[in-house]
Order: structure tokens, then C-alpha cells, then sequence
């Protein structure tokens, strides 16, 4: 059966209740309403598209009062694109440059070959927004092994356990896991996995590269109500567990410098100033003191933290370690 196009807002609400019914807590009607802010009805009628036009084994469980999959490996795969977005997308050719040979390269020409049967033929995009003159210099990447990217966003959708073997930064050989994943996260080049460890009792983040012989078990986890993301990583500077608290990292910069502070966004809650001298005031809050180090150094001399202590030593230990090197 060819299933027909939705709609932007439709199918916006459509994916909201499918992740609702997908994560496991049985909501009834009035949840989902709650949830798309629309009426019992409109969820009803929501319900029934799900169930003709995209085969999602929907039933209702009385006992628990609310719906459920009957199928725990289902979740929604779509596309929709309009075809300003399209444009859009064949403008960043260049930057996908960087996840060639990545698990995404292949998905990526699945993705557009699925584009390309949905749109009308009289679609056209211009040739001129796909050209040589872009050019990208990605971060390093790092190579995963086959089937490991697959199965880790799998279980993520059908939140099933995982079992695999992983080797930590500093041990030589591969130790067996049991993992629980909740999200994937690319930083600086490198995937990685934040999750329960079952080893650890905890939230942990696993460097996916370090992944092999990875297994979808059929233990199927629930992602804690009260777990964010943001209170494990900093998108900004890092993305390593810290049990830091934030703190308020406040740095000047030489006036040598100033265009090159002042054109860029360092963080997002950054607050930027000239000085009167054309020195460069940055503040910022995080909790990472290592990755917030490294960062200060790359500006060589001509960065001094002035707050907190904590990374005013954060720094001097790296300089009294470089200065080691050469005696």
C-alpha cells in the first residue's frame, strides 16, 4: 500500500505518540493528548493512522489501561522532506564529506535514494549549490566496527539491552559489558554511547570505537523519568561523566588576539566582552575542568584563567608536565 505524505504538524505528533507508546509505560488517550495537545479524538484518529497507514502493531492493554506494541523491534521509519528542504540538504553536500567511510555513508545513500522516489519528477535541484568550491576539513574520524553503529541505534529505538566487549582507555584487553543505551553523541570527530552500565550500576559513556562483537539481547530497559542528558555531558566542552559541579570558568585573552576570540561563539551561555586595553573578557559555566583546560591552551600565552582556582591548577600541572618534556 503506497502511504500517502503527511504533513509537517501530522506527522510531528504522529512521532510523538509512537515514541510515547514505544517507550514502554502503556499511555492511554488522555496522555497522548496531554502530550500533542490536542483532544482524546484527535489521538484516536492518530492512533488508526498508525495502525493502517504505517503497520504499527498498536493494542490496548486493559489491565494496564494504555497502549502498548505488540511488536517491541517496530518503531516508525520515514522521510519527509519539502523540497526547499531538499535544496537546503544538497547545499551541505560538502560538510557530510566528513562522515565518509562512517557508518552513516551507506545510510546516507539509502536516505537520499528514498528522497529522490518520494518527490515529484518534476522536482529539480540546481546544480550550482553542489560544486568544488566548498571545501570542509573535518575533525579526525575515528573507524567503528561493522555493525556496531547499526546495532547500537537499534537498541536506542527499541530500548533493548545490549552485550559487547569493550576495552577502556588505559586496559589492553576487551572486558564483557552489559549496557542499557540511551543516547549516541558525536564530539569532535569520535561516537559515543552514554548508558546504564550493568557492570557499574551507573550512567556511564563508552567511546564507540572501543565497541566489538556487539548483541541485541532481548532484555528490554526503560530510560529513568527523571535522567537528562545535560546534567552527564557538556555539549559545549565535553562530553565525559563529571561529577564537578558547574562552576564559572573566566578567562582573559591577549589584545594579539582579540578578532580571533571575539569572532567566535565558545560556548553557548558565553558572555564576551572587549576591554578597554583590547583585551578579551569570555566567562562561561561548565563542569568540565580538563576539557576547559585543554581549551585555554590552545590559545598558547595568550589566554590566563582568572577563575576558579580549580582550573588555574588544572593548568599549571599541564605547563609544569609540557616543561618536563624538555629539561
Amino acid at each position: 500500500m503506497e502511504r500517502k505524505k503527511e504533513q509537517p504538524h501530522i506527522l510531528n505528533n504522529l512521532l510523538k505518540i509512537e515514541r510515547a507508546i514505544r517507550n514502554g509505560n502503556y499511555p492511554n488517550s488522555r496522555d497522548l493528548a496531554s502530550i500533542i495537545e490536542k483532544s482524546t479524538k484527535t489521538v484516536q484518529r492518530y492512533i488508526q493512522i498508525l495502525q493502517n497507514d504505517y503497520d504499527a502493531p498498536i493494542e490496548f492493554d486493559f489491565s494496564k489501561n494504555g497502549y502498548y506494541y505488540t511488536d517491541n523491534n517496530f518503531f516508525i521509519q520515514n522521510v519527509m522532506l519539502t523540497e526547499g528542504e531538499l535544496l537546503t540538504l544538497s547545499a551541505i553536500f560538502p560538510i557530510l564529506e566528513q562522515y565518509r567511510n562512517t557508518p552513516f555513508e551507506q545510510n546516507f545513500r539509502q536516505i537520499m535514494g528514498k528522497i529522490t522516489d518520494m518527490l515529484p519528477e518534476n522536482v529539480s535541484v540546481d546544480s550550482s549549490l553542489v560544486n568544488d568550491e566548498i571545501r570542509f576539513i573535518s575533525d579526525p574520524i575515528v573507524m567503528l566496527q561493522n555493525g556496531v553503529f547499526d546495532a547500537v541505534l537499534k537498541a536506542i529505538k527499541v530500548h533493548k539491552t545490549l552485550e559487547f566487549e569493550y576495552k577502556t582507555g588505559r586496559s589492553e584487553s576487551f572486558e564483557y559489558r552489559k549496557f542499557d543505551p540511551y543516547h549516541i553523541i558525536c564530539h569532535k570527530g569520535s561516537w559515543y554511547l552514554i548508558g546504564f552500565s550493568h557492570k557499574s550500576n551507573a550512567i556511564r559513556i563508552y567511546a564507540m570505537p572501543r565497541i566489538r562483537n556487539v548483541r541485541l539481547t532481548e532484555t528490554i530497559f526503560k530510560i529513568p523519568e527523571g535522567f537528562k542528558l545535560e546534567n552527564h555531558i557538556d555539549p559545549d566542552f565535553g562530553i565525559w561523566n563529571s561529577e564537578t559541579p558547574n562552576f564559572k570558568a573566566e578567562v582573559l585573552i591577549d589584545s594579539r588576539m582579540k578578532t580571533y576570540a571575539m569572532e567566535r561563539e565558545w560556548h553557548k551561555n558565553q558572555t564576551i566582552k572587549e576591554n578597554e586595553d583590547g583585551t578579551v573578557y569570555i566567562s562561561f559555566e561548565t563542569n568540565q575542568i580538563d576539557q576547559t583546560a585543554e581549551w585555554v591552551l590552545e590559545f598558547g600565552g595568550a589566554a590566563k584563567v582568572l577563575n576558579p582556582p580549580e582550573l588555574v591548577e588544572a593548568i599549571k600541572k599541564i605547563a609544569t608536565n609540557i616543561l618536563k618534556r624538555y629539561e
